[in-house]
């Protein structure tokens, strides 16, 4: 568990049905997400770059490696946001991996959406703006 710096890494993650959503979702929030670092796996980061002019560093595809150098990331304290567009009607072949994201994510503290109204909330959250250290005594895997 690390503390958050006022400029947030945020990873932006999206399956397949669920990427027009995405970008749709960092186009309306173009001007506060480019105050932050941003990642994204394969596609969707390239996708969100494209089409709103913002600065995504990407990773690997998702089935791909893409979900395990998330995972890794937020092992290493190297992010604070994880906004990942799943797509609950569909099967993925991949979803061990999401299993593994979300739980690693859980774990450390990372603040997660899963879908546009809870990333809404997250963006325009004071929170965005400051610094921010999760409280020990609340951590998933304190004991």
């Amino acid at each position: 568990m690390t503390r958050m710096a006022a400029r947030k890494r945020i990873a932006l993650v999206a399956h397949d049905a669920m990427k027009p959503a995405i970008v749709a979702w960092a186009s309306r929030n173009r001007e506060i997400l480019s105050k932050h670092e941003l990642f994204g796996t394969g596609t969707t980061g390239g996708k969100v770059a494209e089409e709103t002019g913002l600065e995504v560093t990407r990773l690997r595809s998702g089935p791909l490696g893409g979900d395990q150098q998330l995972g890794a990331m937020i092992a290493e304290g190297r992010l604070d946001i994880l906004i990942f567009f799943n797509d609950p009607l569909t099967a993925m072949p991949h979803d061990v991996d999401v299993k593994a994201l979300l739980r690693i994510s859980t774990l450390e503290q990372v603040v997660i959406a899963c879908n546009a109204a809870t990333a809404d909330f997250i963006v325009a959250s004071d929170m965005m703006t400051g610094a921010y250290t999760p409280r020990e005594d609340e951590a998933a895997h304190a004991g």
